[in-house]
This record gives C-alpha cells, structure tokens and sequence, in this order.
C-alpha cells in the first residue's frame, strides 16, 4: 500500500484541529494538511453546540476560574490567563471575518452579557471579594457589581422574577460577554480549507495505529474507512490529535515517552434545554452560580442564552455523571482499554482520593427530572417541569497525570502533550477549551514548529493574524484597550 505524503495529519475534526489548520495555512498557504475524522460530520462530538458547555469563556462569569482558599483569599491567575486567551481567540476570528474567510460574525458568534449571581451570606461576600480583585485589573475593568434586588431585576428579569423579598443575592455583570457557537465556526473554517490547495478531508475514517520512522524521522499512519473497512497510510512530517476525548488513546498509540504517566477520567454531562420563544426571549444572558459542594469544576451551575445554527435556546446544567465512555458515541470500554502499566497507580491514586467526586457524579446520574427542575429554580424561581427537556451533552475526559511526588493527581484544565523532537502533540482536557483554542494552537505552533515559528516570515505573519502576538496583555492596559475595541466592533459585541 502506498503511503500519502504529507506536511500535517489532523486527527479529529473539533475545534482544535480547524484551529490548527487554519492558522498554519495562513502562516504558509503551500503546507500539504489532512484531516481524518472518525465520524461522518465535523464538529459532532464536544465541539457541536449542543455538546459543550458555556461557550465564549472570558473568566466574566465562571466562578470556579477564581478559587477560594481555606483562608478566604481568592487566586485570580487563571481568570486573568483564560481572560487573555480568549482575547487572542477574538484577534483571530476578527482578521478571518474582515478577509472574508469567514461569514458574517451572526453566524458563530453574537452579543451576550456574562453574569455571576449567588445567594447567602457567605457566597454573597466571595463575589464581592471577587469583583474588588478583578475590577482593580484593567482586563476586568468594566465588572459591575451590585447586591441591589432593583439593579439584577434589570440585569437578569427571569432570574429574579418570583423571587422571595429579603433574600441575600449579588450578581455582577460584564455587558460585552459573547455566546459562540463553535460547531458553526469549525465548519466554516473546515469548509474554507476544503477550497485551498493542498488541504484534503476524510470523513469516516479512524485511526488504527501510529509509527514513527526511525529512518526519516516521519510518522507513518494507517486510518481506516469506517464505512468500507478500506485502508489507507499517511507519511506525516507532523501529527496532531485533536480528538477531544479521544485523544489520550490514540496519544497511548503513538508511545511516546512523554506520554508515560497520562490517564483520564470521564466525566458525561446532561442539560436541560427550552426552545419556547414567550420564555427563551425573557433571558438574554449567561448567568453562573456557584458549584455545589463536591462537584467538579466544570459543573458550576449555569442559566445560558445559545444560539446553536441561528436558533435561540435556554440550557441550565450541566448535570454531571459517571461514564466510561471518553466519546459521546465512543464505548463503554474506552475507560478500561486507557489503563497501562505506566499509568494504572496514578488512576489508581486519583480513584482513591476523589471518591467524593465519584460518589457525586453516581448521585447526579439518579437525579429525577422533579430534581433537576428543582436545581434550575435557584436560577428561575418560576420554572415549570414541562418547559424543558433533557438532553446529553458532550464528555469531558480530565486528565490525570504524575504529580511531583510520582502520585496520581486530577487536572481540571487542558495540557498539550508534544513529543521533544515537535513530531507530534496531542490536546488533553476539557475547559475552558474552545474558548481558548488559538492559544493553545500557538502554542503547538511555538513547541513543533519552532524553527519557522522563529523566522521574520513568519513572526510578521503572526502579528498580522493578532495584533497582539508577542505581547502581554495582561500587563499592557494599553494594548489591550486597542485590540479590544477592534474585535468588539468587527464581531459586533460592543455595547448598543
């Protein structure tokens, strides 16, 4: 069988991979890509606007991206880090719109204000805390805060309809928040690199085993079409997996050193959804509560306006639960085949000190319907059980890694994963995820391609591509004032 040659195998057909096409046929329109993907769609699994959660995550409203510590001081790294990124992502999608690569904004992206609400005493003081941090930060500059019943009335009108008087409540507010629905702006990506010379797509196909050479130093692929059996080999300078959950088994695959130690472990999630226009028109916002006490960091609950393919929509959740699946239609055995030597007592570890998380996530899979309406009406006092249906979302896989000590140890996040000599990265994790998705590509740009990344060609490209490449964002007050007041008026999120 005669191997294809390429410059870049893309595995996975989500958000990541698109990414990664994309910018790397900006910066040289000459490089030969391919991208496989295992079902007959891209953007089906975690990237499709059903499956993933929140969408458009700045840090605005996601509370779980400022923890609390035991002595009630609250760290706001990440959320200044997740806020920059997703600048970064604004940077990009705002050159492709004004070069006409992709549509108008509509289409994946649209206004939408990202709020914080909570009740009690206590949460209502953390949030408080929380914006005096944020706010003194010019990135988070324009927070609102406001523990007034009349102000979250107008901020939130379905939130605070019905609610009892007196109760303890704040929210805050960042006006410019957006909604993105990232299937939409993955298949436009992949749409327009179908046109371009030297890109071809796959569908259908699947990974069936990956080799280095050791004689060119090139990855040799075999994929097989799921709907014939026939196979085909690729001879890869470069592979990327980008495969959402799917990644960490073919990364195993590749038997890299650096990926010794990695495990994952699955976390499905469930919303419930309402398309009835007299409610879906009464909220127009993302609105984040705290986590309940034992739940994982991506379970904070949340009240969201989607737009998903140009159709309004309301989804509260996500609703946690245990799975072994690290694919929404992967299998029941995808948990069990990732176990090998070389990561069963990190896994083993992580199961025995998180068995409050597992014991949780059981307990969130027997939620009754009653039960899961009851959550949302801590956000809706006035929900009613018929208004809103359930439906699966997509599956996160955390990661689990060796931690300093050789122990197992649970990441909430995402990590690349490349191998030293930049022949092959893979993409673990889940949030904020999409939302930062052209960082982290830079940063597969910077690890694997670093020798072209480093020449004045391609330096100046990027700036072209971001304006603020090479920058800091979070330290320039002034640059950020520039490029934000760019993306807001090309993707049209400024304020009316």
């Amino acid at each position: 069988m005669t191997a294809k040659s390429v410059d870049v195998l893309l595995v996975g057909g989500g958000v990541m991979s698109a990414t990664l096409g994309m910018l790397l046929k900006q910066l040289d329109p000459a490089m030969t890509i391919t991208l496989v993907e295992r079902l007959d769609h891209v953007a089906h699994e975690s990237t499709d606007g059903w499956n993933n959660a929140g969408t458009g995550h700045a840090g605005y409203c996601e509370l779980n991206y400022t923890p609390q510590a035991a002595d009630g001081s609250i760290t706001i790294d990440r959320a200044l880090a997740i806020n920059a990124s997703f600048e970064v992502s604004l940077q990009f999608w705002s050159h492709l719109v004004e070069q006409k690569i992709l549509p108008a904004p509509t289409r994946f992206i649209n206004p939408t204000p990202h709020q914080s609400f909570v009740w009690g005493e206590k949460d209502v003081a953390f949030l408080r805390k929380r914006h005096e941090l944020l706010s003194a930060h010019h990135l988070f500059a324009d927070m609102q805060f406001s523990d007034s019943a009349a102000d979250l009335a107008e901020w939130m009108p379905l939130v605070m309809e019905q609610r009892k008087p007196g109760q303890t409540i704040a929210g805050t507010r960042v006006e410019y928040g957006a909604d993105v629905d990232f299937g939409s702006l993955t298949r436009n990506m992949v749409s327009w690199l179908q046109k371009q010379e030297g890109f071809d797509l796959h569908l259908s196909h699947s990974v069936e085993s990956l080799r280095k050479n050791k004689q060119d130093g090139r990855w040799n692929v075999r994929v097989s079409d799921e709907k014939t059996g026939e196979e085909r080999d690729f001879k890869a300078s470069f592979v990327f997996l980008g495969a959402g959950g799917g990644s960490l088994p073919l990364l195993q695959k590749s038997h890299i050193d650096e990926a010794q130690g990695y495990g994952g472990f699955p976390v499905s999630g469930q919303w419930l959804v309402c398309q009835k226009p007299d409610i879906v028109k009464r909220h127009h916002s993302k609105v984040y509560g705290k986590a309940p006490v034992g739940a994982p960091p991506m379970s904070v609950p949340h009240l969201d306006t989607r737009i998903i393919n140009g159709e309004p929509a309301l989804l509260f959740g996500p609703f946690a639960g245990f799975t072994t699946k690290f694919l929404k239609k992967g299998s029941v055995f995808d948990l069990l085949s990732s176990v090998k030597p070389y990561n069963v007592a990190p896994m083993m570890a992580v199961g025995r000190d998180n068995m409050d998380l597992t014991r949780y996530l059981i307990s969130e899979s027997f939620q009754s319907h009653k039960d899961r309406v009851a959550s949302l009406r801590n956000f809706f006092p006035e929900a009613r059980e018929e208004d809103w249906k359930l439906q699966n979302a997509g599956m996160r896989v955390q990661i689990i890694k060796k931690d300093a000590k050789g122990h197992g140890k649970l990441e909430f996040g995402t990590e690349i994963v490349a191998a030293k000599d930049g022949t092959l990265a893979a993409l673990l994790g889940a949030s904020p995820g999409a939302s930062t998705a052209v960082q982290a590509m830079i940063d597969v740009v910077h690890r694997c391609f670093k020798q072209r990344a480093a020449t004045p060609e391609w330096q100046a490209r990027m700036k072209e591509l971001i304006p603020s490449y090479g920058q800091s964002l979070i330290d320039d007050a002034q640059l950020l004032k520039d490029v934000r007041s760019r993306t807001l008026s090309v993707l049209g999120l400024r304020r009316n």
